[in-house]
């Protein structure tokens, strides 16, 4: 028999990490080895204590899930990834996978399909819904580059972090704080991001930012 999966959490939240250690302890051929908040503290923890899996929210306090992603790719790729989100697989499932992620999965689904992901991943699979893997497998097949996100779909990773913070309400302040950049930096991700979007000033950026974000949750 194979040694178990060791698998390392990292989410902000208390109540997921408890919840995924708990649902994750009762799997015979799994094995929690650690957990973290942040992105600083999980490249420490998996540093000392080197998992199969990492489980990684991508709206993380500092970097996003994404960076911490391209970290892990770029500094332990042995360590396969599997996202856990609240946010819609429509809009970053093929970003965390271009950057190095083998697996998305909403929080909303069954611990079942939880389980199942992780197996998938460590068995050396991907794992998305269906209707994912097919428009990701149709795009490398037939060269398809429409996209249901429409005129989002055109923002980089960092912009598409800035434009889902500023729709949860954060000033470029906070966010320049929470991504550990410049307010100018900031700014500059604003108007590339006005510019890309056809929007005429900040407060059209954060109306349409509000209204992406109230969408993805309807969705």
């Amino acid at each position: 028999m194979p040694p178990p999966a060791r698998i390392f959490i990292v989410d902000d939240h208390p109540l997921v990490r408890e919840w995924l250690w708990t649902l994750l302890r009762q799997q015979p051929d799994f094995e929690v080895c650690g957990q973290a908040e942040d992105t600083r503290g999980a490249m420490e923890g998996i540093a000392k204590s080197p998992p199969d899996v990492a489980i990684v929210d991508l709206s993380l306090q500092g970097a996003s899930g994404l960076d911490l992603i391209k970290d892990l790719r770029a500094q332990h790729p042995q360590v396969a990834v599997i996202v856990l989100s609240m946010h819609e697989e429509i809009y970053y499932a093929e970003r965390a996978l271009r950057a190095g992620a083998r697996g998305y999965i909403m929080k909303r689904e069954s611990t079942g399909r939880i389980v199942e992901a992780i197996r998938r991943v460590r068995a050396g699979g991907l794992y998305a819904s269906e209707e994912m893997l097919a428009r990701l497998a149709e795009r490398m097949v037939g060269g398809g580059t429409v996209s249901p996100q429409g005129p989002v779909a055109t923002l980089s990773d960092r912009e598409i972090e800035v434009f889902r913070r500023l729709g949860e309400g954060h000033t470029t302040r906070q966010i320049a704080t929470d991504l550990g950049v410049s307010m100018k930096t900031v700014q500059a991700y604003c108007a590339r991001i006005k510019e890309k979007l056809n929007l005429a000033s900040g407060a059209e950026l954060v109306r349409d930012a509000v209204r992406w974000i109230e969408r993805e949750r309807r969705t």
